[in-house]
């Protein structure tokens, strides 16, 4: 049966169903899928009026991905490939040793540790915007700073508490069979983590990887904290600047944003069985 929000209840051959479904596919095809087709067809298109919009560009072209290029366009593109390379590796290493750690030892202030990384998901960037400024500007114990540079804006990232519980929380359910069995068979600590636990865990390594390079990609704060100049923005504050200056038309700023959208959509294509997987692998859980 095809019930409506109205209560109404009608056979599926029933005429009137047919066309409620297609009505309400068109909605949502509509709404999700509209964005990413303005900005597709506005990146090719010569036209600069951003109230026009159409299925395909009037007036096909590249220009408008030249003109963001030589605002910068291609140096932030690959500034934010650095950041996120270097950031993401740092986070899903640091993840998945912290998961571990609290998945499968056990030691005094376990459940402390576990509260406080919980506790920096709930801490807004905002909030520890001036604190980290403080620390980057003059890292305790070295000395050094680490304002103006790609590495600044790296560090901060290395560690995310979402990844680490989920790691963590996966690696829970590995059966302590298999652990037990890889000692008696003489494989110390760090071969039974990287040949025993780790291999099991690639579906979790594939939501941590979708989502730690979203989060990654993203920044807009933390680099305002910490480059001194242009050259050290990523494409997300990069798209910023072009939006202010007045000589740019929309074109290519949407060309910007078309840029900017492609890594997270391969990113998301080439983990895409992983991620499925250990979404359904967590939702049968427990």
């Amino acid at each position: 049966m095809f019930d409506t929000t109205l209560g109404w209840a009608w056979g599926r051959k029933h005429p009137l169903a047919s066309v409620a479904r297609i009505l309400i596919y068109a909605v949502v095809l509509v709404v999700f899928c509209g964005p990413l087709l303005a900005i597709f067809t506005g990146a090719f298109d010569r036209s600069n009026d951003p109230s026009r919009m159409s299925l395909f560009p009037s007036n096909p072209t590249l220009v408008n991905f030249e003109v963001a290029g030589d605002q910068g366009l291609w140096r932030f593109f690959m500034n934010s490939l650095f950041i996120t390379g270097g950031g993401l590796l740092l986070q899903v290493t640091v993840s998945v040793f912290a998961g571990y750690a609290l998945a499968r030892k056990r030691f005094r202030g376990q459940a402390f540790v576990l509260v406080a990384i919980l506790a920096t998901m709930m801490i807004s960037d905002e909030v520890i915007a001036i604190p980290l400024s403080l620390v980057l500007n003059d890292l305790p114990l070295l000395g050094v700073s680490l304002r103006g540079s790609l590495l600044g804006m790296i560090v901060p990232l290395g560690a995310w508490g979402f990844s680490i519980f989920v790691i963590s929380e996966f690696m829970k359910e590995i059966p302590a069979e298999l652990e037990e069995a890889a000692r008696v068979d003489g494989a110390g600590e760090l071969r039974i983590f990287l040949q025993v636990i780790l291999p099991l865990c690639r579906p979790a390594l594939g939501v941590i990887t979708i989502f730690g390079f979203n989060m990654v990609w993203d920044q807009y704060l933390l680099p305002l904290i910490v480059a001194e100049t242009p050259d050290n923005y990523p494409i997300g504050v990069g798209l910023s600047m072009l939006r202010t200056n007045p000589e740019i038309g929309p074109g290519p700023l949407l060309a910007g944003a078309l840029v900017a959208m492609l890594p997270s959509l391969i990113v998301y294509l080439a983990f895409q069985r992983t991620f499925l997987s250990g979404l359904v692998a967590g939702a049968v859980k427990g």
